[in-house]
């Protein structure tokens, strides 16, 4: 088994969530090996960046990277950019050309957007990959090309196998193992360390930033259809819209339709999440521009605590208006104050 730390890329995949983790784990076990690997999910999961992690961890991480758009394939030259082609193999074909494959030979070719291939090229890829051999377009002869291939998708290719638009044997082929990332709305816990994992990517660049609880209250209440690249652009035009704290009015996100549907299935009523969610919906008192959570270096527990101690210093100590400005019932208040560890002064509980 490889080991996941081997990959720098990874450094750019950030939470905690444990079906992220899994993805992860399951990548390491089959990192080292040949097997084709199917990559899915939704737009803006990271589908390339796994495909890295496994170049990256692979038997050939010297090697090179390439990646091929299948959805910007021009179909009459399509075959001929996959596999090249000789002179004179059609007008224009003044040279011999190397294509895809043999550009990424001794190392990673990803398939981006496979479900997007032409079908009369299917049956084409399907013999390369099972041979091992390409054959120019114009050529007598086959070409030995040993790679590696990462396939992703945010199509259902099961579903367009059954619809007959994607051969059964090719989506079998690549799909020797499959990796599917979870959407950023199915990992709430993750959007507040994405949130400072980009603010300190954008640092260099724009200067410190930090987020008030009211923008931190706007990006948890998201369900983030545009995923974790979405989260990205987001964070950026804020930083760009602010000096120093970035506040609600300055998270520009476009609504989805559908508020924090997804917030709300990721939570069960009770535990840490729970308590995020609560505070995401609540109608807490408008914030000042001091107000605002530091979250670098911070696990999601003590952000969690950090929103609780806020409520209780500013409201007095008194928990019934802390739970007030936090919208939610002094009972759960209450609760959710024993659970993580605080006493009435808004201090961590000694032991």
């Amino acid at each position: 088994m490889c080991e996941i730390s081997s990959s720098p890329t990874l450094a750019a995949i950030v939470g905690d969530d444990p079906e992220l983790r899994l993805v992860l784990a399951r990548a390491a076990r089959v990192a080292c090996t040949r097997i084709p690997v199917l990559v899915t999910g939704e737009s803006g999961t990271g589908k390339e960046l796994l495909a890295r992690v496994l170049h990256e961890m692979g038997p050939q991480p010297t090697g090179p990277f390439v990646v091929v758009n299948c959805g910007t394939l021009a179909r009459e030259l399509a075959e001929s950019q996959l596999f090249g082609h000789e002179r004179g193999a059609f007008t224009g074909a003044g040279s011999r050309r190397a294509g895809w494959f043999e550009e990424a030979a001794g190392g990673t070719l990803v398939l981006d957007e496979i479900g997007e291939l032409s079908m009369d090229l299917q049956p084409k890829l399907l013999r390369a990959l099972e041979t091992g051999h390409i054959r120019r377009v114009g050529g007598s002869g086959e070409t030995a090309v040993q790679v590696r291939v990462v396939a992703t998708t945010l199509r259902d290719l099961r579903r367009d196998t059954q619809r007959g638009s994607f051969r059964l044997d090719l989506f079998h082929r690549l799909a020797g193992f499959e990796l599917r990332l979870p959407a950023l709305r199915d990992r709430p816990g993750d959007v507040l360390r994405l949130a400072q994992h980009f603010l300190d990517e954008f640092e260099p660049e724009l200067g410190p930033r930090v987020l008030a609880t009211d923008a931190a209250r706007k990006l948890l209440g998201h369900d983030w259809p545009g995923n974790v690249r979405e989260l990205r652009h987001v964070i950026r035009r804020a930083a760009l819209l602010t000096s120093a704290v970035i506040d609600g009015p300055s998270v520009e996100i476009e609504p989805s339709g559908d508020g924090a549907g997804g917030m709300s299935r990721a939570a069960d009523g009770s535990g840490p999440m729970a308590a995020a969610v609560d505070f995401a919906r609540s109608a807490a008192a408008p914030l000042v521009d001091s107000d605002f959570l530091p979250l670098r270096n911070k696990s999601f527990e003590q952000i969690q605590t950090d929103v609780f101690v806020w409520a209780l210093r500013r409201n007095g100590n008194s928990r019934r208006r802390a739970a007030a400005a936090l919208g939610i019932s002094r009972s759960t208040f209450c609760d959710r104050v024993r659970r993580l560890g605080l006493v009435p002064g808004g201090a961590p509980a000694s032991q």
